[in-house]
C-alpha cells in the first residue's frame, strides 16, 4: 500500500460549494489530513490571491497551483516556482478585440487581477482592479485571461486560435450559473506539470499524492499523481480518468473522499 504524503485539491466544483463556501465536513476533513501529516496543495483555474485566501482560511502553508497551472507560488514567502505567461504579441491582438466588443474579461497579473467590465460591480475582492479598457491598462504578459460571453468567445476563437494554437491554450468551460467561459493561458500551463513543481519544492514523490478535481484540466493532475478522485458531478471522461469517484461537490465530495483515504477504505 502506497503511503500518502499529500493531497492536491481543485477549488471550483471540488472543494468549494457553488456559493464559494467550504462545507463544515470538507473543512474538518482537510484539517484531519493536515493533522495526519499530509501536505495539502490547492490547485485552481483561478488567480493566486483567491487561492491564497482560501489556503490561509484553512490554515494551509503549502505551495499553491493557480491560473490553470500557469503559476506555482509558495504561500510562505510569495516566491514563484513556475510562471508561464501569455506573450505581448498575443495580448496585442487579444486586448483590442475584447475592448472593441465591450466584453467581460479578467487578466491575471503579477499582484492583481485586471477586470474589464461594462458595468461597475459591487464588492469586488481587493485584488480585482476594474479598468475601462485592457489596452494600455493591463500587463502585456499576464499569466492568463478569462473571457465571458458566447459572441466574444466565438470571435476570439475564430480570429486568434488558428494562428496561436501551438503557443496558446484555449479552453471552454461553464460557470456555476451555466455561462460559457474561455480560459486562455500559455500552452505550457498544465496542472500536472505544476503539481510536479510543487512536489519538488516540498521534497515529496508525486506518486504519493492523491489529486481531486472535476474538470478536464484536473485530469492533467490525475495522470501524474499516484491516485485521483473525481467529483460525482464531473463529466464522464473525468470520472473515467480517476482512480475513484466520490459524491458531488454539493454533497461534501472532498470530505467523504478524505475520510475514505484516512481510514484506509481507499488505498492503492
Amino acid at each position: 500500500m502506497t503511503e500518502i504524503k499529500a493531497l492536491a485539491i481543485d477549488l471550483d466544483g471540488t472543494l468549494l460549494a457553488p456559493d464559494d463556501t467550504i462545507s463544515a465536513r470538507n473543512r474538518a476533513a482537510v484539517e484531519s489530513a493536515v493533522a495526519a501529516g499530509w501536505h495539502v496543495v490547492l490547485a485552481t483555474a483561478r488567480w493566486y490571491q483567491l487561492a491564497a485566501r482560501t489556503a490561509h482560511d484553512l490554515g494551509l502553508v503549502d505551495p499553491v497551483v493557480a491560473c490553470s497551472g500557469a503559476e506555482v507560488r509558495r504561500l510562505t514567502d510569495g516566491t514563484d516556482l513556475f510562471d508561464a505567461r501569455l506573450t505581448p504579441d498575443f495580448t496585442a491582438e487579444l486586448y483590442p478585440l475584447c475592448d472593441a466588443a465591450n466584453g467581460l474579461v479578467f487578466a491575471y497579473q503579477d499582484n492583481d487581477v485586471v477586470i474589464r467590465l461594462p458595468v461597475a460591480p459591487d464588492n469586488l475582492p481587493p485584488e480585482l482592479r476594474q479598468v475601462p479598457m485592457l489596452t494600455g491598462h493591463a500587463d502585456a504578459a499576464p499569466r492568463g485571461a478569462l473571457v465571458y460571453g458566447d459572441e466574444l468567445i466565438a470571435k476570439v476563437l475564430a480570429d486568434l486560435q488558428p494562428a496561436w494554437r501551438d503557443a496558446v491554450r484555449f479552453l471552454i468551460s461553464m460557470s456555476r450559473t451555466g455561462a460559457s467561459i474561455l480560459t486562455i493561458t500559455s500552452a505550457r500551463a498544465d496542472k500536472g506539470l505544476a503539481l510536479a513543481v510543487a512536489c519538488r519544492d516540498l521534497g515529496i514523490d508525486i506518486g504519493q499524492v492523491v489529486a481531486m478535481g472535476d474538470s478536464e484540466t484536473d485530469v492533467e493532475m490525475f495522470k501524474v499523481a499516484g491516485a485521483s478522485v473525481a467529483m460525482g458531478q464531473s463529466p464522464v471522461e473525468v470520472r473515467e480518468a480517476a482512480t475513484w469517484t466520490t459524491t458531488a461537490n454539493t454533497d461534501d465530495g472532498v470530505g467523504r473522499a478524505i475520510e475514505h483515504l484516512l481510514d484506509g477504505t481507499w488505498s492503492w
